[in-house]
């Protein structure tokens, strides 16, 4: 009689998962935001978006063939793409490509790779990329591009954002009147930003699509948009010539981007549901803390790379139960 029992390792069930398809499916969710980012920005957003990404799977080949010695070095996954076109969403289209050059190196080789690579960095890549630039380009990184000048533009004119009006508005040195970008525009992606942040419905569109491959689920997402709609909603109530509307704040910004594409990271969020609403919230209430009070228009970017730093403490703390754990009363 044959041996009808086969040993081997776990897992024993696969559920067609793996870290290349979700990689590249993320990639594809960002396709929307990346079309609409070359149709208003041109061929400035295909030059920074280009160089981000050939330079971070540059240096991570480079890295894990010559510093780690791994014969068989992990570019193919997509996750060195997928860093270098988040990147490049954190960048103003006429940003300089030498400097592109050096945020993917921080990104790729300083946050990542030193940690050993996938699924051990403690901070979102990209956004540690882009705070490191923010602070040693800070006029290269907030010298924003006017959109909709023609696709061949190289020497765009700039004007402010409407996160930085919205910021004026609030310390008092402008008015509602000088907020002149409407919803619509927000909507679209007629205005001055970064390359991925400045389209909401191309960035909805991507949420949608991971949403329905289920490679992210709500949980953060809507956690951060929820609590900035309610904290922006009361301070709006209490004080409305001083505070903005919550859709100018859920439509303004890296707001959508950072929830949707920079927060739901598999490596720097927590793994349970629970866990993942707290660091929502938290990450919702720090953005608007630092774009109320503090000195610097934009808080999204510092508030997810805050909570990455706390995500090993939320997992601790809100672990699922154990197959078979007997609950103590």
């Amino acid at each position: 009689m044959a041996n009808k029992l086969t040993i081997s390792l776990s897992p024993h069930v696969h559920g067609g998962d793996s870290v290349k398809k979700n990689m590249y499916g993320v990639c594809i969710a960002l396709v929307p935001a990346l079309l609409c980012s070359f149709y208003f920005f041109g061929i400035g957003a295909i030059a920074v978006t280009a160089v981000s990404v050939a330079s971070c799977v540059f240096f991570e080949w480079a890295i894990s063939k010559y510093l780690l010695k791994n014969p068989r070095p992990t570019i193919t996954d997509g996750s060195a793409i997928l860093t270098g076109i988040l990147l490049a969403f954190n960048l103003p289209s006429n940003f300089p490509l030498w400097m592109v050059v050096i945020g993917a190196l921080f990104a790729i080789g300083v946050v990542k790779m030193t940690f050993g690579g996938l699924g051990c960095n403690l901070f979102n890549p990209a956004l540690a990329g882009r705070a490191f630039l923010l602070i040693s380009f800070p006029v290269q990184m907030t010298t924003w591009p006017t959109p909709g000048q023609g696709f061949l533009t190289l020497d765009a004119t700039t004007g402010a954002t409407p996160l930085a009006t919205m910021k004026l508005i609030a310390k008092g040195e402008a008015s509602m009147s000088d907020l002149s970008d409407s919803l619509t525009d927000m909507l679209i992606g007629n205005t001055g930003g970064c390359l991925g942040e400045v389209c909401a419905i191309a960035i909805l569109v991507g949420l949608v699509y991971l949403l329905a491959k289920r490679i992210i689920t709500w949980h953060i997402p809507v956690s951060i948009l929820v609590t900035v709609a309610v904290f922006s909603g009361l301070m709006h109530l209490a004080n409305p010539t001083t505070y903005v509307a919550p859709q100018y704040e859920l439509l303004s910004g890296g707001l959508l981007l950072g929830a949707v594409f920079m927060a739901t990271d598999y490596v720097t969020s927590p793994m349970t549901h629970k866990g993942q609403l707290i660091y929502g919230v938290a990450i919702g209430l720090l953005t608007m803390v630092i774009r109320t009070w503090g000195a610097y228009p934009e808080g999204m970017s510092f508030a997810i790379l805050i909570m990455n730093a706390f995500t090993p403490l939320i997992n601790n703390y809100c672990k699922p139960k154990r197959f078979g754990e007997v609950v103590k009363k």
